[in-house]
């Protein structure tokens, strides 16, 4: 919680890619040979950063671990940065490279359509590469969060040519989830936390709930999720979020949870 001055960082945009409003900058540092990614919320030129994504990436971060499910981890930082000359006081998430030494990554989408054989669907695809349980745990992640930006370059493929090792990535990048389109406590009274809004995925359709269908392991979660577990879940972001949204967010979660696991 204790602010640091990140005013050194240079941003780059990355425009949303499931048609957003609003800009997402990416930085990074190499800090004693470790290199460390940085990105903030949803920034507007003239609001300034007005999203709260990076917040949503913790809390998902810690869903996935009582889940026992692998993913990227990311630590929430309170920070001023600089942007266009300007400086913001804000909350963004860091974390470091999931590649190994030697390793080098190419989206999914654009690995399927170098390898896949005619008319195989990106399922069975994946399902061919041994990397079933992998799609079916994110299936059903997304639909828990309901993740809206699942895209081909948002799953990774990590090789190694010298020594002849492929492997797919950590779950990363669950900003655009949860009440992000949310800006106002306004925003969060209205939404319904178990709608199945349109979502940019590459595995199956664009409904989380339907490309529940498609999950053929019988447990995809090591862990469970506990009406005790929102402690945890909402640690020490009281000062970074409002109550409201807290409430509503650990609403959506676990009811979103239930269902899958009474299916």
């Amino acid at each position: 919680m204790e602010k640091q001055n990140l005013t050194y960082l240079n941003w780059s945009h990355v425009r949303s890619s499931s048609g957003t409003a609003g800009t997402f900058l990416k930085s990074e540092s190499n800090i004693a040979g470790e290199k460390i990614y940085y990105k903030l919320s949803n920034y507007d030129p003239v609001k300034g950063i007005i999203g709260h994504e990076c917040v949503n990436e913790i809390i998902v971060d810690r869903l996935l671990t009582i889940l026992g499910v692998e993913h990227l981890h990311y630590e929430l930082i309170h920070a001023d940065v600089e942007i266009e000359g300007k400086i913001h006081e804000t909350y963004l998430c860091a974390s470091k490279d999931f590649k190994q030494r030697g390793e080098s990554k190419i989206a999914l989408d654009n690995y399927y359509m170098a390898n896949a054989l005619k008319e195989e669907s990106h399922y069975d695809f994946c399902k061919r590469m041994n990397w079933q349980k992998y799609i079916d745990t994110m299936l059903a992640v997304d639909y828990i969060i309901l993740n809206r930006d699942r895209h081909g370059a948002n799953i990774e493929v990590l090789r190694n040519a010298r020594a002849h090792t492929i492997r797919i990535a950590p779950l990363f990048d669950h900003g655009l989830s949860l009440m992000y389109s949310c800006l106002s406590e306004e925003d969060v009274a209205k939404f319904d936390v178990l709608a199945d809004k349109k979502c940019n995925n590459f595995i199956g359709g664009y409904s989380c709930y339907e490309n529940l269908q498609l999950i053929q392991t019988k447990d995809v979660f090591s862990g469970k999720l506990k009406e005790t577990d929102k402690a945890v879940i909402l640690d020490g972001l009281t000062s970074v979020m409002s109550e409201v949204f807290m409430e509503k967010i650990w609403k959506m979660i676990y009811e979103r949870y239930e269902i899958y696991e009474n299916l």
